[in-house]
């Protein structure tokens, strides 16, 4: 690692070069082989015309619309955009939507979760309803919000919420109820009209986080593709979160938050007046924006169009049958639900591969794929978020996921001592001290000299699998600490 701030400045094209250096270690965000994070169109030419409008608004900031009206009249079109999306409009059941951009997803979460939680100042102790598969952002947002969050779980044969559990978990402090169109892990669209109907008969709102399928559900509807309602066409539904960094493809830093109508809204701004300096109004966390994502994902949008937007969603489709396709011909593994969105999920069958060996056999062959652990009743599984790019190789990763199935078979689970592993299954978070993780660490092979990470990661895998979920998050954080230090030349 270089000095970040040398003492005399250094040529623009040995920055860059530094750069493109340090970029060599990372995945590739292109290319259609890598199964989660990133969200690739394929199309010709869009990275660059959406690093051309991020430059020319990178400048501007977001912290007040009336010195710079252009990111203002951006942000309208990008809402105006997603809310038609989502079932808002003239003559529709909700010509009322009103939304604000955000930087993310878990942004677009957190104030659906203020605005809920401010909306009801009646409530002195403030929960809200989430199914176990619901986004870890909602925990997020509870934490930081001082909610709490009442955990509902899911049927192992459906991974749906049953709605009598989810009235059930609703009380008189409840102020948002959640459901997901899907459910990242697993692809899954919770019954939404039926968690709306139970939440509006308890006066409480209805949160559908549609970060991950908001935006593609709809031209998947259009293609024919037999999907249950989960839009503001649903009555009972109070907001509803959509990503354009994800299925719209824009550059990452663009979410964007929906309400039915101002009023739900309101809640979520903040507004500060009573100090000397600038009377602060955000409707976001952040104060100052850059301008930079909200210019990219109005120009990705306009390149794109409807009919591109269309014809990537028809590609996608055929993508994820095939994928599905190519995992249910291997023996051994069986999908976790019908891939009838943009989620292909697959977990092992009893004496099939271990899946930690398997995701490292994917990845030496090329494909580079999100293991996921076990919860509860729920398997360990192998996530694959599919992209109109990953259509060429589809047939490519079919004979792949047969190899690595066989190879995975034949080297059998990650080899960990029994003790280790009760150890771990009974240790005491408090007990993980960032000595005793840094000698964990080090013996599985983690941040040490050149590379942090060890070329395969199922040993790590299987040890946080086996550990209790407190155990395996004090691990995580124990873990980045060690990452995040410091960089002196």
């Amino acid at each position: 690692m270089v000095e970040a701030l040398p003492r005399h400045g250094v040529p623009a094209d040995q920055v860059l070069d530094e750069l493109r250096a340090l970029r060599a270690a990372d995945q590739p965000t292109h290319g259609g082989r890598l199964f989660a994070y990133v969200y690739d169109s394929g199309v010709p030419g869009l990275d660059d015309l959406a690093n051309a409008a991020y430059a020319i608004s990178a400048s501007v900031n977001g912290l007040d619309p009336t010195a710079f009206p252009s990111l203002l009249a951006m942000e309208n079109a990008l809402v105006g955009a997603a809310a038609r999306q989502l079932g808002s409009g003239p003559g529709t059941a909700a010509p009322e939507v009103v939304g604000s951009v955000t930087s993310g997803g878990t942004e677009s979460l957190i104030l659906a979760v203020k605005a809920a939680r401010d909306g009801r100042p009646d409530v002195t102790a403030p929960r809200i309803v989430v199914p176990v598969t619901g986004h870890a952002a909602f925990a997020k947002a509870a934490h930081y919000l001082g909610v709490a969050l009442d955990a509902v779980p899911v049927s192992p044969s459906t991974l749906r919420p049953s709605v009598d559990d989810i009235a059930a978990a609703i009380t008189p402090d409840t102020v948002l109820v959640a459901c997901s169109a899907p459910s990242y892990a697993h692809g899954v669209i919770d019954p939404v009209a039926e968690i709306a109907a139970v939440a509006a008969a308890a006066g409480v709102r209805c949160h559908v986080d549609a970060c991950f399928g908001g935006w593609t559900l709809p031209y998947l509807r259009r293609l024919g593709v037999d999907l249950p309602a989960f839009d503001f066409a649903v009555p009972g539904v109070t907001s509803i979160s959509v990503d354009l960094h994800k299925y719209a493809y824009a550059p990452k830093g663009t979410s964007v938050l929906l309400h039915r109508d101002p009023a739900l809204r309101a809640p979520q701004y903040f507004a500060f007046g009573d100090w000397p300096g600038y009377t602060m109004i955000n409707s976001g966390v952040a104060s100052t924006r850059s301008g930079g994502p909200i210019a990219a994902a109005y120009a990705t949008l306009r390149r794109i169009g409807d009919d591109g937007y269309l014809r990537l969603a028809s590609i996608t489709r055929d993508a994820v049958a095939g994928l599905a396709a190519a995992v249910e011909a291997v023996d051994g593994l069986r999908l976790m639900a019908p891939a009838i969105g943009t989620v292909v999920c697959f977990t092992a069958t009893p004496g099939g591969p271990d899946l930690f060996v398997l995701a490292d056999e994917l990845t030496a062959r090329g494909f580079h794929t999100q293991a996921q652990l076990r919860y509860g009743d729920l398997p360990a599984s192998i996530h694959l978020t599919v992209t109109a790019s990953v259509a060429p190789h589809v047939a490519e990763f079919g004979t792949a996921l047969t190899d690595a199935a066989a190879a995975a078979h034949a080297h059998g689970p990650a080899a960990l001592p029994a003790e280790v592993l009760a150890m771990v299954g009974a240790l005491d978070p408090a007990a993980l001290t960032p000595s005793v993780v840094a000698g964990l660490a080090a013996g599985l092979g983690l941040g040490g000299s050149g590379s942090p990470l060890p070329a395969r990661m199922a040993a790590v895998n299987t040890l946080l699998d086996a550990a209790p979920v407190p155990v395996r998050e004090r691990l995580l954080v124990e873990f980045l600490g060690l990452l995040q230090r410091p960089a002196f030349d």
